[in-house]
């Protein structure tokens, strides 16, 4: 269904065109890392330097890089800190790595990254192929990331997987996701984004699961985080949006999904949430002219590697 007909006809109209909603909504650009890190053939340092670089200048103020991960388990990611090292910053933007135990936070910290993002699942199944430990051992894998990271300074997000179906254990019930957001939360993550990651949830499904999370979590501490694979990601950045959510990952172009969720083939488009959001009434602060072009450049690194 259109995301245009869904929303008007479950919650009305009254935020579509509304000149004076001020609201501004956030995209998390993961295009880099989340985008890239599934490609097969390496893709040259410098077209990932030039990817961050072209996404910085359309004015996200939230990019996630790369990822210090075994180069063995995801070789696309082997050259993470010398994208780091290589992108032109801006003061205003939060560069952002995923560090999976203290030994890859370190090595986010000597590349100076100014965010670290931690993953955890909703389910045993997910946990198991992902980091290959239970959901409890992997939020005490966490425990040290959270200390080094209070001791330099250095803000953590986190992430739950699988929040409303998984590919190893089926639907998900909501409660196993609301234990494992708080639990991050306790641990000292100023923010939780909630994934949808083979893409398989339902509008109906993600309010369930955001009913249950906002139970226990302010809206303000929640982002979404949906894989467009059965083509309904905007319908559920709609209810969450409704649900008071203003933080969306995203991924320009489309590109991306988890080597370990099979089915997972993209997440949802930068340039469709921006254009969705703006619609409605909210604001990004994106040059979505800009983000059309870079959009095209992200799908020739992955069809040709071929530059624009």
């Amino acid at each position: 269904m259109n995301w245009r007909v869904y929303y008007s006809v479950n919650y009305g109209d009254s935020r579509l065109g509304c000149d004076e909603m001020e609201e501004d909504v956030t995209i998390y650009e993961m295009g880099p890392r989340d985008g890239l890190q599934n490609e097969k053939k390496l893709i040259a340092t410098q077209d990932k330097i030039r990817l961050v670089d072209a996404i910085t200048d359309c004015g996200f103020t939230k990019v996630e890089v790369t990822s210090f991960v075994s180069p063995k388990w995801v070789p696309q990611m082997s050259d993470a800190a010398e994208v780091l090292e290589g992108i032109d910053r801006n003061k205003d933007v939060t560069y952002a790595a995923l560090t999976p135990n203290i030994k890859g936070f370190n090595r986010a910290l000597s590349a100076q990254a100014t965010e670290v993002a931690i993953f955890a699942a909703a389910t045993e199944g997910f946990s198991q192929a992902n980091i290959n430990c239970s959901i409890e051992a992997s939020l005490a894998r966490f425990a040290p990331v959270l200390k080094a990271a209070r001791e330099h300074g250095i803000l953590v997000r986190g992430c739950v997987s699988c929040v409303t179906d998984c590919p190893y254990d089926g639907e998900v019930d909501p409660a196993s996701v609301v234990r494992v957001a708080k639990a991050l939360t306790n641990m000292g993550c100023y923010e939780i984004s909630l994934a949808d990651t083979i893409g398989s949830g339902t509008p109906d499904q993600v309010a369930k699961m955001l009913d249950a999370v906002l139970n226990e979590l302010p809206a303000d501490r929640l982002a979404g985080h949906f894989h467009d694979t059965n083509g309904r990601a905007l319908e559920n950045i709609a209810v969450s949006l409704e649900k008071g959510l203003r933080v969306f990952d995203a991924s320009v172009g489309g590109l991306g999904g988890c080597p370990y969720a099979p089915g997972a083939t993209g997440n949802v488009a930068t340039e469709a949430v921006v254009d969705m959001v703006e619609n409605m009434g909210y604001e990004t602060g994106l040059n979505l002219e800009k983000l059309s072009q870079v959009a095209i450049f992200a799908q020739s690194l992955v069809q040709t590697n071929e530059l624009f």
